[in-house]
């Protein structure tokens, strides 16, 4: 899809001949441009008024304090470019580098929960401009019949037996979900995909980019997405407390929202195991996908059936 990109160029006010480098192909194309990176957006996934929410979000949020986060660039056509039946984004280029898990994650996850409340604090008090969009994360659109991702049965190597495990699995989540509600003090407008590639590090701590998933779903959803493809690494309870941590000294985490996270993990753990199966396409996924990552989402059902996933309660 270079040639795409190399077509927004001038709208940006880039030479035609400005080199290009594909950065990541995951739910999006992005590109290197530049001064700038191009995210090509998936066709069909975003409407345009989506997208401009996402961006009206992140102006929103480049002054606040304690928080950097990526800087949308407008081109000619504005914030949203179209290519013929394509929209481009542009944004100012991070320095840094993505987060690694073999990284030393236990310095990254306190002030990671710091930056994750101050974004919620953020979206508590602010007020969108009228037409504001954005996807629902919620136990139907992630479960439901019709999920945004594609539905767990779709997993790669999952046979009978495993999709019986997951089935009662998730009909527990589900009904522990209910319990919890989408009440106002659980549940606003998040990030929804603080993973590790989708934090930057330089010498003055992290970046936040990528709010291409952000909409409205459970405030501690954002943890369990921060531990996105590592739910069964041995440090994860000391990643969770240490969020945690972070978290509390900027705004307050109760008892009913740390009792959630074992179910946030595994509902995020079960999305991503729809997501690959039908991202197939994905760097990610190529990466990360296939039978192995399926067996691991049914050793957490496993757990989650018979003690709730102990381990990650703080």
């Amino acid at each position: 899809m270079s040639d795409l990109i190399a077509r927004a160029l001038p709208a940006y006010g880039l030479p035609p001949d400005t080199p290009l480098t594909l950065l990541n192909r995951s739910e999006n194309e992005t590109w290197r441009a530049g001064a700038l990176v191009l995210r090509l957006h998936r066709q069909g996934y975003h409407s345009v008024e989506e997208i401009g929410s996402e961006l009206a979000w992140l102006t929103a949020l480049q002054d606040l304090p304690g928080l950097r986060s990526v800087r949308p660039v407008a081109g000619r056509q504005g914030l949203v470019t179209k290519v013929d039946t394509r929209f481009i984004v542009g944004f100012q280029h991070i320095p840094g580098q993505e987060l690694q898990p073999g990284d030393d994650l236990a310095r990254h996850f306190a002030p990671l929960g710091e930056i994750t409340a101050r974004l919620h604090l953020h979206a508590r008090h602010w007020s969108p401009p009228l037409g504001f969009t954005r996807k629902r994360w919620d136990a139907d659109t992630i479960l439901g019949p019709a999920p945004h991702w594609g539905h767990w049965r779709q997993a790669e190597g999952l046979d009978a037996q495993g999709a019986a495990l997951l089935a009662r699995a998730t009909d527990r989540l589900v009904r522990d979900l209910h319990a919890y509600g989408t009440g106002w003090k659980v549940f606003g407008l998040i990030h929804a995909d603080l993973r590790l590639a989708n934090l930057m590090v330089d010498a003055q701590g992290l970046w936040a980019i990528d709010f291409d998933d952000c909409g409205f779903g459970w405030w501690i959803y954002d943890l369990a997405s921060a531990l996105s493809f590592i739910e069964t690494d041995p440090r994860l309870p000391d990643l969770i407390a240490r969020w945690c941590e972070g978290y509390a000294r900027v705004a307050p985490l109760q008892a009913a929202d740390r009792a959630m996270i074992p179910a946030m993990i595994f509902l995020r753990r079960v999305l991503l195991t729809a997501w690959l199966a039908t991202r197939a396409d994905s760097d990610t996924a190529q990466s990360l996908g296939g039978p192995a990552y399926t067996t691991g989402t049914l050793q957490l059902a496993e757990r989650f059936l018979t003690d709730g996933l102990q381990d990650f309660r703080v």
